[in-house]
């Protein structure tokens, strides 16, 4: 069951994302860049290169940027990127089957897409039991409406999320964002072994308990978003599709969680 295993309980590599975009923020406000002088008057600051950026990208345009203090090139193990074109392939193949009935088919999607089912509803709901019932649910809902699914791009694992986040929504009667889970059961992750020099372990004590009490701080939506985005791992266009937003209020919403949590986190943190 996937309750069992506490590596299913969050994407390695997007909370690796997570610090590393921490460390980039932290490491902007450590060293700001001069203010530019021409004649008497000085202008403002500009910002660190990418600095905000970098908050607001998506996975894929993240990697492909390097700034000091922050390393972003991750294999997005259970994202489906555009890169991906043989696992991309696949999911699509395999969905095409699905529909037509084939039962092995279907039950390569579940065993592909349980951890991020699990994971959503595992942050919402806050106990392993209750979250294997309703990730269970999803994916009977979802068999009984595959004929109905229309592939839109690689949105089939945002489609499940999606039926997830209605059965946790129709638990709750309430379609706010709770964030559930206990804080010593994100995921066995060091954050040293992401650290690549000195300048890395800005965030070496950060522990599960101080992320969770400021995401717990954030508004509901925010903490919505990074929950998809970080600890599912879903691309900003498949968040986009569960929030029932456009890709550019995705990053938008992704820049000011990240700045607010950012301010939330202890002292000794930043």
């Amino acid at each position: 069951m996937p309750g069992n295993g506490r590596t299913t309980l969050a994407d390695r590599s997007g909370v690796a994302e997570l610090h590393s975009l921490l460390r980039a923020l932290f490491d902007a406000h450590a060293h700001p860049v001069p203010a530019t002088v021409s004649g008497a008057e000085a202008g403002p600051a500009p910002a660190p290169r990418n600095a905000e950026w970098l908050l607001q990208a998506s996975h894929q345009e993240a990697a492909k940027t390097r700034t000091h203090g922050a390393h972003i090139a991750f294999d997005r193990s259970g994202t489906r990127e555009p890169a991906e074109d043989t696992g991309t392939t696949r999911i699509v193949a395999l969905v095409e089957l699905a529909k037509r009935g084939d039962a092995e088919a279907f039950g390569q999607l579940y065993d592909h897409y349980l951890s991020t089912v699990y994971r959503y509803v595992y942050y919402r709901v806050g106990t392993h039991a209750l979250a294997e019932d309703l990730a269970s649910e999803t994916f009977l809902r979802a068999l009984r409406a595959l004929s109905s699914f229309h592939w839109q791009g690689r949105d089939f694992g945002a489609w499940l999320v999606t039926i997830a986040r209605n059965l946790v929504t129709d638990h709750f009667k309430s379609g706010r964002f709770r964030l559930e889970v206990a804080t010593g059961e994100i995921l066995d992750f060091d954050v040293d072994s992401t650290s690549d020099g000195p300048e890395d372990d800005v965030l070496s004590h950060l522990t599960n308990e101080a992320l969770v009490k400021a995401l717990r701080q954030l508004r509901a939506d925010q903490q919505e978003c990074l929950v998809l985005r970080f600890f599912n791992g879903l691309s900003v266009a498949e968040t986009a599709h569960v929030l029932g937003k456009s890709d550019g209020a995705v990053k938008q919403l992704q820049l000011r969680a990240v700045r607010n949590l950012a301010k939330l986190l202890p002292e000794g943190v930043r």
